[in-house]
């Protein structure tokens, strides 16, 4: 170290080693003393000494003071690094002695100071500074340090006074070649002090400046067995334990004297009269930062107008000291960036300075591999390191509104700080690596982003938690989501364009980190979800928004950047937040699917189809399937995706297909045309001239098929469950037009839909195919139940049974009258007319199979027609009824078939044989000679159809017609 602080070379750099000029902030701080922030720890290594800061102070003044009072020194001369060029055209610069009781008069009417300039610091007008000191302005640049250090005007005057006897009894000598805290040992006296404590106090203060410059911190290293040190070390303990008698013989001080001479005497060059007291690090150090601080205003911090005066009388404690240019450079820097700290972090022309200065510890730092300096360097970069990280590790915690100005400042001094440690500053870092600049500025950016944005996030997290009420329940993860949006825009326009200056990608880093972190939560969430609540769609859609925005951010920040840019974007690995909700969707509507068609099945078990159920004469299991299918589709719709068209098509066709099983579970076992319509009996011929049947014989009627599948209801009871099932297909058909005006309006409110497909247009085709086929089924059951069921016994049974004028169409009638009546009271108005028509058309139906099938108990004359046409035209006005039922045109193409086959009747035998013959002919070719073929059972009857017209001959109560069915198809006469 000695080597280091005495290199006569380094100390010779006066015109070029200060800082750098550069831009700076406009404003300084005025910050009151009493509300200023405690200073940092000292970088430097601990003494070892227990020397207080006050102790250091008062020697760093006495050195000071005996460095400027000397005679015969060459004096140095300190020009800025950036003002360098400009001193080497002007005058030679004054020297200490002169400068050093310049008045601040003149100062302040000469130029502005260089180091400020260099700086980039403002000069402050002598009436603030007068307010500041609030006392009189120094009148001298020594004065002015004096006051800076804290030194009274009595300790001044004792100090100067000591001085002139040393200079008295050591004409010549200059100040490195004394040992100041013997010299003043010697010369003051307890006289002297007015306080006796303060003389001991004083006296204990040089001891231990020798113990630590001459014991603990020598210029050149002691040995073990070094006797001057052993005897110094004895002396000094002894002088510990009571005062030390300053009179000429006496014997501890004659021996401290020697013993301290000795020691400082060493020196690892040659020289000639030189002592070494105060030049071993980091003594020094410590000495000289305390000098430093005279450059600063003692009330409020600030650097002194007079910085140029007070840096050139420092450079005169150099030698002394063993500081040099670079020592210097490190010194201030470290001194500049404490006051800003001390200033609460306001005073940011400070901050600025500190930076402009570390750009010229980073120049010296290059140019030096010496490891003393080396160690320096890093203690008091990683002291400044330590504090700006600590700030910018949390920067969203550090800065707001009212201090961002400094973040610029102080992101400057940890970029520097982090550039100087990765310099090759040291043979062993030169051994490991070494970085590119770039890397190492954009890895330090990307830790304070990716660190501050870590912490802000843990704390929106804890916010968010402590938002959601019990009144709101809404999702935590939901508030974090809109909370780190807002987040990222505020880092975006806040902190980025700061940042930018030293990182291009700042805000994809910050993105990228937030993305990362609010994935870590998104993805924990989904691997606990096992179905898609109203709850959980929130959370999903707040993150793939999150997600999109995060992701656009970092596109538009990557735009003119290369590859670079895409790397971030890539780091951002997608939450499929959209893919979770459609799977959870898909399952959560398979799942509603299934549960509908579960319990379709079990209500309808226990549906008893009855007209007084609900007041409504339709299922309440309708009502109810229908509103879950709308609760269905409103918890659908409320899931806030993007693709619900898709995902609704799988929902609607399962629900379509569940409708439409309910309305087949409706119908089934209520009976079909093929279980209901009797069978046609074998054809036979009159036994004309005879009784139709004997006394207490049971006429042979049409033969009837089993009774309905599944029935439990007998008579008039099935007649309204009948009803009712119709209505309720009606209703389902009913509620699905409505349904599918409500999904219409689901989508219009879904903002992703888009308008120009067909998505609109949803249909549930499957239902209501179904309830129109069911509706028709049911009508046709309910007609042929009861036409061949319910009034069997007047239709089938006895109508035309017999003796035609006996057994006439009134008794159909009156059982069909209030029938229509009980229906009219059940049937809801838009199926009125399809079952009553239905019925119509059962009946009319039934009129012809008598005729026409009604077995050999029937037998017609010609006469008998136009009783049957009667009968058939008051069968005909029972459902018109004088215009209260169904209108007339709907009628007439009902019985539009027995208005075709009525005419057969009053047509003559012969002629019916030759229509027959003829159509047979037509229908089936020539005849044989052995007779005609038996013509099949048309779908309708037809007044020219073979079978039709055979029918009407069998029925004919005619000889020529039973002798022609003898002869052409030996039909009997009974079954």
């Amino acid at each position: 170290m000695a080597r280091f602080f005495r290199d006569s070379t380094s100390s010779s750099r006066s015109s070029s080693d200060l800082a750098a000029g550069a831009d700076a902030s406009a404003s300084a701080a005025t910050t009151a003393a009493s509300s200023r922030t405690p200073p940092l720890p000292s970088p430097f290594p601990d003494l070892g000494v227990p020397l207080s800061a006050a102790e250091l102070r008062a020697t760093a003044y006495e050195v000071l003071v005996a460095a400027s009072r000397a005679t015969g020194a060459k004096p140095l001369t300190y020009i800025p690094q950036s003002a360098a060029s400009a001193a080497s055209a002007a005058a030679p610069a004054p020297s200490l002695s002169s400068s050093i009781n310049r008045s601040l008069a003149s100062s302040a009417a000469a130029s502005s100071s260089k180091v400020k300039k260099a700086l980039g610091l403002r000069r402050s007008s002598a009436s603030s500074s007068s307010k500041r000191r609030g006392a009189r302005r120094p009148a001298t640049v020594a004065e002015l340090v004096r006051v800076q250090l804290g030194v009274t005007e009595q300790a001044d005057a004792r100090i100067r006074r000591a001085l002139l006897r040393i200079a008295a009894g050591q004409l010549g000598k200059h100040a490195e070649s004394l040992v100041l805290p013997l010299e003043f040992l010697q010369q003051f006296k307890a006289s002297d002090f007015l306080d006796p404590h303060e003389y001991e106090a004083w006296q204990l203060r040089y001891l231990k400046l020798l113990e630590a410059g001459l014991l603990f911190h020598p210029v050149v290293p002691l040995k073990k067995s070094d006797i001057s040190a052993l005897r110094l070390r004895q002396v000094i303990h002894g002088a510990y334990d009571k005062p030390v008698e300053t009179e000429k013989n006496s014997k501890l001080l004659v021996e401290l004297c020697s013993a301290a001479r000795a020691l400082a005497g060493r020196s690892l060059i040659e020289t000639f009269d030189e002592f070494h007291w105060a030049d071993g690090f980091p003594l020094n150090l410590h000495i000289y930062q305390m000098l430093i601080e005279a450059c600063f205003d003692s009330e409020d911090g600030a650097v002194v107008d007079e910085i140029d005066e007070v840096v050139e009388m420092l450079m005169k404690t150099w030698p002394i000291l063993g500081i040099n240019q670079m020592f210097h450079n490190l010194c201030f820097a470290w001194a500049l960036f404490n006051h800003f700290v001390m200033s609460g972090q306001a005073d940011i022309e400070l901050l600025s300075g500190a930076g402009i200065q570390l750009t010229e510890v980073v120049k010296d730092a290059k140019t030096t591999k010496d490891p003393d300096y080396c160690d320096v360097l890093i203690s008091t970069i990683n002291s400044i390191m330590g504090w700006t990280e600590k700030r910018l590790l949390a920067y969203h915690e550090t800065f707001s509104a009212s201090n961002i100005d400094s973040m610029q400042g102080i992101v400057s001094i940890g970029v520097s700080t982090a550039k100087i440690l990765a310099e090759d500053i040291s043979h062993e870092y030169h051994r490991k690596r070494k970085q590119e600049t770039d890397v190492v500025v954009h890895s330090k950016i990307e830790t304070y982003i990716r660190s501050s944005l870590r912490t802000a996030f843990a704390q929106k997290m804890e916010e968010a938690d402590s938002k959601r009420s019990s009144r709101h329940p809404v999702p935590v993860l939901s508030i974090l989501a809109k909370a780190i949006g807002d987040l990222a825009t505020k880092e975006k326009t806040v902190y980025s364009p700061i940042l930018k200056k030293w990182h291009p990608l700042a805000t994809s880093v910050a993105v990228a980190t937030l993305h990362s972190c609010f994935g870590n939560e998104i993805k924990q969430f989904i691997a606990g979800l096992t179905d898609l609540t109203p709850d959980a769609a929130q959370v999903l859609k707040a993150a793939d928004k999150l997600e999109k925005d995060l992701v656009n951010i970092a596109v538009e920040d990557s735009v003119n950047i290369d590859d670079d840019g895409k790397l971030f974007i890539r780091e951002m690995l997608p939450y499929e937040a959209e893919n979770v909700m459609a799977n959870l969707v898909k399952a959560w509507v398979k799942e509603r699917v299934d549960r509908l068609k579960g319990w379709i099945d079990k209500i309808l078990q226990h549906e008893t189809w009855n007209p007084k159920a609900n007041g409504e004469n339709f299922a309440p299991s309708s009502m109810k399937m229908m509103q879950i299918i709308d609760d269905t589709l409103q918890a659908f719709f409320q899931f806030p995706l993007t693709m619900h068209s898709t995902l609704h098509s799988d929902l609607a066709t399962g629900l379509d297909r569940n409708i439409q099983y309910y309305v087949s579970k409706s119908k089934a076992g209520c009976g079909t045309q093929s279980t209901l319509i009797p069978q046609l009996p074998h054809l036979t011929r009159c036994d004309v001239g005879s009784k139709l049947f004997k006394k207490k014989e049971k006429p042979q009627v049409l033969m009837k098929r089993g009774s309905q599948v599944g029935s439990t209801t007998n008579g008039a009871s099935v007649i309204p469950e009948l009803c009712v099932r119709i209505n309720t297909l009606y209703h389902v058909q009913s509620e699905l037009e409505s349904l599918e005006k409500k999904i219409k309006t689901y989508f219009r409110n879904v903002e992703s839909i888009d308008r120009s497909t067909d998505e609109l247009n949803i249909h549930f085709k499957l239902s209501q195919s179904a309830c129109q086929e069911g509706i028709r089924q049911l009508c046709e059951t309910f007609a042929y139940k009861v036409i061949y069921n319910d009034l069997s016994h007047v239709l089938l049974d006895s109508l035309y049974a017999g003796d035609t004028a006996s057994n006439r169409v009134e008794p159909l009638l009156r059982e069909l009258d209030p029938i229509l009546r009980m229906v009219s009271g059940i049937l809801h108005n838009g199926v009125w007319n399809r079952v009553i028509t239905s019925l119509m058309k059962g009946s009319f139906d039934g009129f012809l199979l008598v005729l026409l099938a009604g077995g050999p108990t029937r037998a017609f004359t010609l006469q008998d027609s136009q009783m049957i046409e009667n009968d058939f035209r008051a069968l005909r006005s029972l459902y018109i009824a004088n215009g209260r039922g169904l209108p007339e045109e709907i009628v007439d193409k009902a019985s539009s078939e027995v208005k075709n086959i009525l005419p057969l009747l009053r047509t003559d035998t012969g002629t019916l044989i030759e229509r027959f013959k003829q159509a047979i002919s037509e229908s089936c070719g020539s005849t044989a000679k052995s007779g005609f073929p038996m013509p099949p059972v048309p779908a309708h009857w037809s007044p020219s159809n073979p079978n039709t017209i055979l029918r009407v001959l069998c029925y004919r109560n005619d000889e020529a017609a039973t002798k022609f069915l003898k002869k052409a198809y030996n039909l009997p006469k009974k079954l």
